[in-house]
């Protein structure tokens, strides 16, 4: 042992006290605004399906006709891997476990619609289907047929439509009370909000409802749908999407980007209107970094073209469905819309390519860095955040199996939590 080193210091500790009691206010600011990701499981995709059209079969039937269309257009693994250029080593495990999720879970996330999908109708009609689609909902979470995920999208809150709206979330919100209860996985959609002081109005809504069934406080949230130019840039030149988050007093779980309505809000012609269309990116990036650190997870749109038709058509439209779900993951949007069955084959499979194609490479990272023994990386703890992140998503979706995680890691689920939660000066302590 070397000789021990001298500590001296020139501050009194009342200068401490002094610093930590002036930002005390920030430290309570930081804790509010920015509580990190909630940890729990996000869907790969939210199914939108017309109030009308919802039935008690919607669910399996989009997985027979997910099935259908690759015993159709790709009935085997070497087929599948041709239309969509995956790699031989992915083929075969891509494929059956798209197949296996398409069995076992084909949607993960539905929204019984009754905004554009679903369109005015008659005041009984829209309460009659509002009432069903609580009854149906509250028996498939009864029976086990449940998607993980499901509620329904109002009517927006502008004047025209708002009382519409607002009866038809309380007749279906009233239905699932009187049918057991809120489910855990109900979630709730607010379609085209353009000022903060809609999401605010909604919030209050929410509140009202939880008084009067005596249901906790905040146990209502809702996602923001992202659809008009005025949702991202407000006329004073600030970012509206960051106050819509704080307007909704913790209830907002999401921020959904809506790419028709808002595209055609900036004037782009409809050959255009896509998820990767310069416009998209722009109004994506400021939804993301308005939600980060919030918990608010941002979701991508969809693809309006549907993989019907010729075999050429079909694989076609694959193709692109594939492409714009991996531009999206790779950009940390790992959410999107899905229109049509045939969507949900490709949806899974870019999924599961993105998480496989990398897996081994960051279970050893994390390996290393969990057991301090370097490597050609120098990683920190915002690092193994993001590997932990990337390895409990691919356990969620069934893109990986915990067995083969922790085979190439060490680590158990509950580690992966444990580095993909830390505390806020566990990740700036060692900063540079």
């Amino acid at each position: 042992m070397g000789q021990q080193e001298k500590v001296a210091t020139s501050l009194a500790g009342a200068v401490s006290e002094e610093i930590s009691a002036s930002l005390a206010p920030v430290d309570a600011e930081l804790a509010r605004r920015y509580p990190g990701d909630p940890g729990t499981r996000q869907p790969v995709h939210t199914v939108y399906v017309p109030g009308d059209v919802f039935d008690a079969g919607t669910i399996r039937s989009w997985g027979d006709r997910a099935l259908a269309a690759l015993d159709e257009h790709a009935p085997d693994a070497a087929s599948f891997a041709a239309v969509l250029g995956l790699s031989d080593d992915l083929a075969e495990p891509v494929y059956s476990r798209v197949r296996a999720k398409l069995e076992r879970e084909p949607v993960e996330d539905l929204r019984v619609d009754f905004e554009d999908g679903y369109g005015p109708r008659p005041d009984a009609e829209e309460d009659e289907t509002a009432a069903r689609a609580a009854r149906l909902i509250a028996e498939a979470y009864r029976d086990g047929t449940a998607a993980p995920y499901m509620g329904i999208r109002m009517k927006c809150m502008e004047a025209a439509v708002r009382d519409r709206g607002i009866r038809t979330l309380d007749v279906f919100l009233t239905g699932l009370m009187e049918a057991g209860g809120l489910p855990d996985g109900l979630v709730l959609t607010l379609p085209k909000v353009t000022y903060a002081e809609q999401v605010g109005a909604f919030a209050r809504l929410l509140e009202a409802f939880e008084k009067a069934h005596g249901l906790a406080a905040g146990r209502l949230g809702f996602e923001i749908q992202i659809e008009t130019s005025q949702s991202i840039l407000a006329a004073d030149g600030t970012a509206t999407v960051a106050r819509m988050i704080q307007a909704a007093g913790g209830r907002a779980t999401g921020l959904h980007y809506g790419t028709f309505d808002y595209s055609a809000c900036l004037g782009v012609s409809a050959a255009h209107q896509a998820s990767d269309h310069p416009a998209a990116d722009h109004a994506k990036a400021v939804m993301q970094v308005a939600a980060a650190g919030t918990g608010v997870r941002v979701s991508d749109g969809s693809t309006n073209v549907l993989p019907v038709g010729t075999a050429e058509k079909v694989h076609s439209a694959w193709r692109l469905h594939y492409g714009l779900t991996r531009r999206a993951l790779a950009r940390a949007y790992y959410q999107g819309w899905d229109m049509h069955p045939g969507h949900i084959p490709t949806r899974y499979a870019a999924v599961f390519a993105f998480y496989r194609e990398g897996f081994e490479h960051a279970a050893a990272r994390l390996a290393r860095y969990a057991n301090r023994t370097g490597g050609d990386v120098m990683d920190e703890p915002a690092t193994a955040k993001a590997l932990s992140g990337y390895l409990l998503r691919g356990l969620d979706c069934g893109a990986l199996g915990i067995a083969e995680v922790a085979r190439l890691s060490g680590l158990t689920r509950a580690d992966l939590e444990g580095f993909a939660a830390p505390r806020r000066g566990d990740l700036t302590a060692s900063a540079t």
